[in-house]
């Protein structure tokens, strides 16, 4: 789901861009790379003979092109190279840290050049598949003169040789929800989610997974209600702040789980006491006193800061899984997602499993 107040996004702006359309969400960490998933043409269906060619064989469908290889980009030319900053070298290291777990994709920088605009440089890359499934195309960006973002469409994204290093820091600091796997944040993965959400119950089954895949990673919840269009899911993430004081981690996951099972239910405020007081007991408490913890003004604190954390970090959409600072769709289909974690999880120089 959409929090359509924040499409400014210095954290998340790569999914989209380097996985398939997901249905689900999470924005981009990277200016809109080339679309890559587009098929090639499928041959033509062979034709049916009419009544005049009745006994004729049809002639067969010619078949689609074989994948040509990887495509040869053209030697960029020394003159387009006109703009101090960024250098090649740190496009292409920020490339890396985004696109390196696709191992079919290639690029080359092509330009660099200054614009009238002080200290914003435009950037041109050559994007391609190694496989030559796809046709190359170019990606473009505007560097900015802080030297810490860019701007592709509408989206500011944090820019940088590592790109994900000040969000890593940041969750290490302030991740703070309940946690499932171990307790040292070497390699942290921080769900960003709203218990109303369709898109973060569909995310669960993603989320156990990687509990059980990732035994050494410290697997963190983080609410981020996004009331405008949820109205029970601030109380809902008010009740699981409490759940977790009162029952610790554990009780949490327990709760949650029978929250997102019974998700329907939050439809109406009748509907949200009920599944919520039921998902307390079921987590092993008091329903009582758990309500009358979510009452009180340090709970809706707590979520408050949970919701600006997010942020601060430039979440625009849940549910959005922050891996060691990394933003990627909790809802990517689940081997991509392992390939994500794998990979940055290689480049951190930690382990997971």
């Amino acid at each position: 789901m959409i929090r359509p107040s924040y499409r400014l996004f210095s954290a998340v702006a790569l999914i989209a861009l380097f996985v398939p359309a997901l249905g689900a969400v999470a924005q981009q960490h990277v200016p809109p790379a080339p679309d890559n998933t587009t098929a090639e043409p499928s041959a033509p269906a062979p034709q049916q003979p009419d009544s005049s060619q009745a006994g004729q064989q049809p002639e067969a469908a010619p078949s689609a092109p074989a994948p040509s290889g990887p495509p040869v980009f053209p030697t960029p030319d020394p003159a387009n190279f006109t703009a101090p900053a960024p250098t090649k070298e740190v496009v292409n290291a920020f490339l890396q840290n985004n696109w390196g777990y696709d191992a079919d994709r290639m690029w080359q920088v092509q330009a660099i050049l200054k614009t009238p605009a002080e200290g914003v440089s435009k950037v041109v890359v050559l994007v391609g598949d190694k496989t030559g499934k796809q046709k190359p195309q170019v990606l473009a960006f505007f560097y900015l003169p802080d030297g810490k973002h860019i701007m592709s469409g509408d989206d500011i994204i944090t820019f940088g040789a590592t790109p994900f290093t000040d969000a890593r820091q940041q969750l290490q600091q302030h991740a703070n929800g309940p946690y499932r796997g171990a307790a040292p944040k070497e390699l942290e993965l921080v769900e960003f989610a709203d218990f109303q959400c369709p898109h973060c119950k569909e995310a669960q089954a993603n989320m156990d997974k990687l509990v059980t895949d990732y035994p050494k990673a410290r697997i963190v919840f983080q609410n981020f209600p996004i009331a405008t269009i949820h109205p029970q899911a601030m109380l809902a993430a008010e009740y699981g702040n409490c759940v977790t004081k009162l029952g610790g981690s554990a009780a949490f996951f327990k709760f949650a789980a029978s929250v997102f099972d019974g998700q329907d239910g939050l439809a109406t405020a009748d509907g949200a006491a009920l599944t919520l007081n039921s998902a307390a007991t079921k987590a092993g408490l008091d329903p009582a006193k758990v309500s009358a913890c979510a009452a009180t003004p340090e709970v809706k604190a707590d979520v408050e800061a949970s919701v600006q954390l997010g942020k601060d970090l430039g979440v625009a959409e849940v549910p959005t899984l922050m891996v060691n600072g990394r933003p990627v769709s909790a809802t990517a289909p689940y081997d991509l997602l392992k390939k994500i974690i794998d990979y940055q999880a290689k480049s951190d120089g930690v382990s997971g499993q």
